[in-house]
C-alpha cells in the first residue's frame, strides 16, 4: 500500500501558489485513470462508484461487492487483500458509493485501507432555507443553487456528489417559511427533475410545506386539519407527488410559529395537524418532520426557552408513527452557546430528530472562521445519539464559487455529514480529515497551526460575542453585529436583547432558577436540574443563562463577575488576532487565491470581534459603573 502514496503526488497536482477557487470543496481529486474496477452489475449508482474509482483511485484494482447479508445496511466495509486489491462491500448499492468515497478519503488522509462502518442514523438531511425567488433566508453564500425553471443539472449533481461523499442522504429543497406555490404542478415537475438527478447519489428529496397551502391556493375555504375537504386535498396532493417521485421523502413543517399558519389557527393541536399530513403520505412511505420551534402567541409572559416543552409535552404519544418531532439543539435559537434543549428529555414516545445550524446565523455568518463541530459535540454530551431518529442541518450552501462564502465554512458542511454518520467522531479528527483533503498543507507545523485555529475558533467566538451564558444580544434582523441596547416597541419583547441579558444596576443575567426565576431548570432531568439551579454548581459557561448576578459577584477564580466578563471579551479579541497571525505564518503552504480570500475574512473577523467587545462592555459599563481595565 505504501507505493500508492508515492503515486499520490502524480495524481494530486496542487502545488503551493497554484490558484484555486474552492469550488472542488474537499473533493480535490485529479485523474489517475489507472485503476481496474470490478463491479457486480451496472446501475446508475454503481456506475458512479466505478467511474469515481477508475478516474481517481491511485491503486491498481478495486472490487465492489454486494452482500446478501443486510447487516451493514447502507454502511460499508473496506478490506485490502494481499495482492493489493481493495474490496469494498455493502448490503446496498448506495453503500458501495459511500465506500467508494470512503476509500478516496483514505487516499488523502493516509488511513489504512481497512474499515467497517454503518451510519448511526437513517435520516441525515440538509434543510435548505431557500426561497422560490432565489434568495436564501440566513444564506451568506450567494443565491440559491435551486434556480426554478432554469435548473443547472451539472451544478446540482456536483452538490449531490459532495453530499454523497460524506453520507448525507436527504435534502429539503425549500425554506421552512414555505411558499404555497411550491406544491403547484409546475414546481413539482421541477422537483421531479432534481429527484431524478439526486437518486443515483442516494439522496431523497423533501419539501417544506406551508400548512395553509390549500386555502392559500384557493382550493379550499379553510386549512382546518379536521375538515374533510382539506384532508382530501392533501391526500390528492400526496398522490400527485408520489406519482411523479415514488421515493419522495415527505414534508417538513413549521406551523404556528413566527406568523406561519398552522392547526392552532383552528383551535386544533399540533398532533391533529401533523397526523392529517401523516395520513396523506403514510401509504407511500413518507414522513412528516414537525418542527418544535414554536413560541409567542400562546405563551404570553412565559420564558421563551420553556415554550417548546410547554407546547409539545402534553401531546407526546398522540402523533402517528411516521411523524418525527424536529427540535433545535438548544432551547432558544442556535446561539453560540446554549445548554441543550430539554425537549429531548421530555418527549419520550414520539420519534425525534435534532436540528443543527450549519449556516452561521449567530456565529459570524460566512465572515468569521468558526468551526462548529465542537459545539455539536457539546450537544451530544447531553443527548444520547441513539435516542434520535436522525439529524437535520440548516445548510450554508449557495452559488458562490466556493459554495459556502468562507472557505472554512466548508468544514462545517463536511463536519455535519461526518457527525450525522457517526456522532462519536472527534471534532479534531474531522477537522484534520477536512484539512488534508482541502488544503495542501504538506508541512506538519502548518497543518498543526491551522488545525489549532479551527479547534479554538468556536470558543473564541463565544468569548468575543456572548461569554458566561449571555445570549441573543445581536443587532435586529440580520443577527450579525452587537446590539445589547436594541429595543423596539413594535417588536415582541422576546426579540429584544435586553429581555435576555436583563442588565441593570444590580447585575446581569436571566434568572431561570426555581425559587426566584422562571423555573426553566424544572424542564431538565436530574442531575442537571439541581446542577443548573444551584449557583455554586452551575457551570460558568451557562452562568448568566440561568442566574441574574451582581456585578461584583465573586467567581471561582476569586475575581468579580465584571472582571471575568471583561477578561472573556479581551481573550476573544486576542484569539481573533492570533488567527490573523497564524494564517499569515502558513502563507507559503496555501495557494494564493484561497490564502488571500481567507486572510481578508479573518482580518475582518478581528475588527468585528473588537466591535463586539467594545460595544458590549461600554453598554454594560453604564450599569456596572466599574472600570474596564482591572
Amino acid at each position: 500500500m505504501r507505493e500508492y502514496f508515492s503515486l499520490l503526488a502524480l495524481c494530486f497536482i496542487v502545488l503551493s501558489g497554484y490558484a484555486e477557487d474552492g469550488s472542488r470543496l474537499w473533493l480535490r481529486y485529479s485523474p489517475c485513470n489507472q485503476a481496474e474496477v470490478v463491479a457486480p452489475k451496472s446501475s446508475p449508482t454503481i456506475d458512479i462508484a466505478v467511474d469515481e474509482l477508475r478516474k481517481y483511485w491511485n491503486g491498481k484494482k478495486v472490487s465492489l461487492q454486494l452482500m446478501k447479508d443486510k447487516s451493514l445496511g447502507d454502511g460499508y466495509s473496506i478490506e485490502e487483500q494481499g495482492d493489493g486489491t481493495v474490496n469494498i462491500a455493502s448490503s446496498t448499492e448506495v453503500g458501495l458509493l459511500y465506500g467508494t468515497y470512503g476509500l478516496l478519503r483514505m487516499m488523502f488522509t493516509h488511513d489504512k485501507h481497512h474499515v467497517s462502518t454503518t451510519p448511526i442514523y437513517g435520516l441525515r438531511l440538509l434543510n435548505h432555507w431557500d426561497n422560490p425567488d432565489g434568495s436564501i433566508e440566513r444564506g451568506y453564500a450567494g443565491k440559491s443553487i435551486f434556480k426554478w425553471f432554469d435548473l443547472d443539472e451539472n451544478l446540482l449533481k456536483q452538490y449531490a456528489r459532495a453530499n454523497a461523499s460524506i453520507g448525507i442522504n436527504g435534502s429539503v429543497l425549500n425554506n421552512v417559511n414555505a411558499s404555497p406555490k411550491m406544491l403547484t404542478r409546475a414546481y413539482l415537475e421541477e422537483v421531479k427533475k432534481i429527484a431524478d438527478w439526486f437518486r443515483p447519489y442516494g439522496i431523497k428529496v423533501y419539501l417544506s410545506v406551508n400548512f395553509g397551502t390549500p386555502k392559500a391556493l384557493g382550493d379550499t375555504k379553510t386549512a382546518d386539519p379536521l375538515d374533510k375537504s382539506v384532508q382530501r386535498w392533501w391526500q390528492k396532493k400526496a398522490k400527485e407527488i408520489y406519482s411523479l417521485i415514488p421515493d419522495f421523502g415527505g414534508f417538513l413543517v413549521k406551523a404556528n410559529s413566527e406568523g406561519q399558519p398552522g392547526p392552532g389557527d383552528y383551535n386544533r393541536t399540533h398532533a391533529e395537524g401533523a397526523n392529517m399530513l401523516a395520513k396523506a403520505v403514510k401509504k407511500y412511505g413518507g414522513i412528516i418532520m414537525w418542527r418544535s420551534f414554536v413560541y409567542g402567541a400562546n405563551h404570553k409572559g412565559e420564558d421563551r426557552v420553556k415554550q417548546a416543552v410547554s407546547e409539545f409535552k402534553s401531546l407526546d404519544g398522540e402523533f402517528m408513527d411516521n411523524v418525527i418531532l424536529q427540535s433545535k439543539n438548544g432551547p432558544l435559537d442556535f446561539q453560540p452557546r446554549e445548554p441543550y434543549a430539554p425537549i429531548f428529555d421530555n418527549i419520550k414516545q414520539t420519534p425525534q430528530m435534532a436540528e443543527l445550524q450549519i449556516t452561521q446565523e449567530y456565529l459570524g455568518q460566512s465572515r468569521h472562521l468558526v468551526y462548529l463541530a465542537p459545539m455539536w459535540k457539546e450537544f451530544f454530551q447531553f443527548v444520547n445519539p441513539q435516542k434520535l431518529k436522525g439529524i437535520a442541518g440548516v445548510a450554508n450552501i449557495g452559488k458562490d464559487t466556493n459554495w459556502c462564502g468562507h472557505h472554512f465554512s466548508q468544514a462545517n458542511w463536511y463536519a455535519f455529514g461526518r457527525l450525522a454518520w457517526n456522532p462519536s467522531m472527534k471534532s479534531e479528527e474531522i477537522a484534520k480529515e477536512w484539512l488534508m483533503q482541502t488544503f495542501d498543507l504538506t508541512d506538519a507545523n502548518a497543518m498543526n497551526t491551522v488545525l489549532s485555529m479551527m479547534m479554538r475558533s468556536r470558543e473564541a467566538c463565544v468569548d468575543y460575542m456572548m461569554p458566561l451564558g449571555l445570549h441573543h444580544i445581536f443587532s435586529f434582523d440580520h443577527h450579525y453585529g452587537p446590539g445589547p441596547a436594541d429595543f423596539r416597541k413594535d417588536y415582541p419583547i422576546e426579540w429584544c436583547p435586553p429581555y435576555y441579558h436583563q442588565a441593570d444596576e444590580k447585575g446581569i443575567g436571566f434568572d431561570r432558577t426555581s425559587k426566584t426565576g422562571t423555573n426553566a431548570v424544572e424542564q431538565y432531568p436530574e442531575p442537571y436540574r439541581s446542577l443548573y439551579d444551584n449557583l455554586n454548581t452551575c457551570p460558568e459557561e451557562y452562568l448568566l443563562w440561568f442566574h441574574h448576578l451582581p456585578w461584583d459577584y465573586k467567581m471561582k477564580d476569586g475575581k468579580t463577575l465584571w472582571q471575568n466578563l471583561c477578561r472573556h471579551y479581551d481573550n476573544g479579541v486576542k484569539e481573533a488576532a492570533s488567527f490573523v497571525g497564524d494564517w499569515r505564518q502558513v502563507r507559503p503552504y496555501v495557494d494564493n487565491q484561497r490564502w488571500q480570500e481567507v486572510d481578508d475574512r479573518i482580518t475582518h473577523q478581528l475588527f468585528n470581534a473588537m466591535e463586539w467587545r467594545n460595544v458590549c462592555l461600554k453598554y454594560f459599563q453604564t450599569f456596572s459603573k466599574m472600570p474596564l481595565n482591572n
